[in-house]
C-alpha cells in the first residue's frame, strides 16, 4: 500500500503516555509515514513540541482550540503570537486547530469568533495552511470566512456536512476536507457526501485519540487504524486503497509542505 499521511491526531496526549512507542511503531508498520499535530492551547504545546522532537515524522501545527477561547483567550492569542514568531521557518506545518464550536456551550461564541478571525490573519501573515475546527457552527464559521479579505487555503477537520456544505466550503477559499473514523460508522451520513466528492480534496485523518473507527470503534484511536477509513472510502469511490493512499497523501504533501 501507498504511504499514508495522518494529517490530523492528538497523539501527544496524556492518552498515549503509556505506550507511544509502539503507537508510533504500530503506525509506521500501517504505511503512516507522517503524522500532524494540531495544537489545543498553550497548556498542551510543551508535550506536543517535545513529541515533534522525538518523532521526526511527527510535525506540529499552532493554533487555539475553539473550546479553549474562553475569558483569557487574548492571552492564549499572544502564546500562539510569540510561538510563531519564535520558531524557525517551517517549524509549523499549519494554523491549527482554529475555528468555532458550538457543541458544548455557546458562551464563548462572540469570542471564539474574534479569536478565529485573528487566528487566519496569522495564516495570512505567515502563508500557513488553516485546519478548522467547525462543529455545530457551520452558519458561525462561514461568517467569519466570509469576512475574511483574503482567499485561504486549509482543511475542515472532522467534516460533518453534505455535499451542499462541501460546496459552499470550496467557494469560501481553497479548503480539503479531513475524513476520518466516522465516515465508517453505520448511521453516519458522511459516506454519501464522500462518495460525491471529489478525491483530490479529501484528506485522511484520525482525530486520535477520538473516533476510532468501525470495528473499532470505542477504543482509543491511533494512526494505525486509519487502513479501516481508507478500505471505507476505496468501497464508496469504487477505485483500490492504493489509490486512496496515493491521492490523499498528494493532497496533503501539496496543502502542508511535506
Amino acid at each position: 500500500m501507498n504511504p499514508i499521511i495522518d494529517t490530523h491526531t492528538h497523539v501527544y496526549f496524556p492518552d498515549f503516555d503509556a505506550d507511544r512507542p509502539a503507537v508510533m511503531e504500530r503506525a509506521l508498520q500501517a504505511g503512516v509515514t507522517a503524522m500532524l499535530m494540531p495544537c489545543v492551547d498553550r497548556l498542551s504545546c510543551p508535550a506536543m513540541m517535545r513529541t515533534a522532537a522525538e518523532y521526526p515524522h511527527c510535525r506540529p501545527m499552532m493554533g487555539l482550540h475553539p473550546t479553549a477561547v474562553r475569558g483569557d483567550w487574548e492571552q492564549e492569542l499572544m502564546f500562539v503570537k510569540e510561538q510563531l514568531a519564535l520558531a524557525p521557518p517551517k517549524t509549523f506545518a499549519a494554523i491549527g486547530e482554529v475555528g468555532m464550536d458550538a457543541y458544548w456551550s455557546r458562551e464563548f461564541i462572540g469570542e471564539q469568533k474574534a479569536a478565529f478571525a485573528a487566528l487566519l490573519a496569522l495564516a495570512d501573515e505567515y502563508g500557513l495552511p488553516v485546519v478548522i475546527h467547525c462543529r455545530d457552527a457551520f452558519e458561525e464559521t462561514f461568517e467569519v470566512l466570509k469576512n475574511h479579505k483574503t482567499r485561504l487555503r486549509g482543511v475542515f477537520h472532522a467534516f460533518s456536512g453534505n455535499i451542499d456544505t462541501y460546496r459552499q466550503i470550496r467557494d469560501l477559499g481553497n479548503f480539503k476536507i479531513g475524513v476520518g473514523g466516522v465516515v465508517t460508522f453505520k448511521n453516519a451520513h458522511l459516506a454519501e457526501a464522500v462518495r460525491d466528492i471529489p478525491l483530490c480534496d479529501i484528506l485522511l485523518e484520525t482525530d486520535a485519540p477520538y473516533l476510532a473507527p468501525v470495528p473499532l470503534r470505542g477504543r482509543r484511536n491511533e494512526s494505525a487504524y486509519l487502513t479501516h477509513v481508507v478500505q471505507k472510502i476505496a468501497d464508496l469511490k469504487q477505485t483500490s486503497p492504493e489509490e486512496i493512499c496515493r491521492a490523499t497523501s498528494l493532497n496533503a504533501a501539496a496543502l502542508f509542505g511535506l
